[in-house]
């Protein structure tokens, strides 16, 4: 079976981010985020999550 979003997943967890930064950065609870991520995102909203899990993969 396919997970939803998997590839955000597995480039935040080579990244070392977590998935609550992500949620952080983007003004929400990580729970809420986490609902998010079950259903495929919109091309636009990945590249907006892939800048965060860049970002703060930076910052380490």
């Amino acid at each position: 079976m396919y997970s939803k979003n998997l590839d955000l997943k597995t480039e935040a967890k080579a990244a070392g981010v977590y998935l609550w930064q992500i949620a952080d950065k983007l003004g929400m609870r990580d729970n809420e985020f986490s609902r998010k991520l079950r259903k495929e995102l919109s091309a636009e909203k990945k590249a907006e999550i892939r800048a965060i899990i860049k970002e703060l993969s930076e910052v380490k």
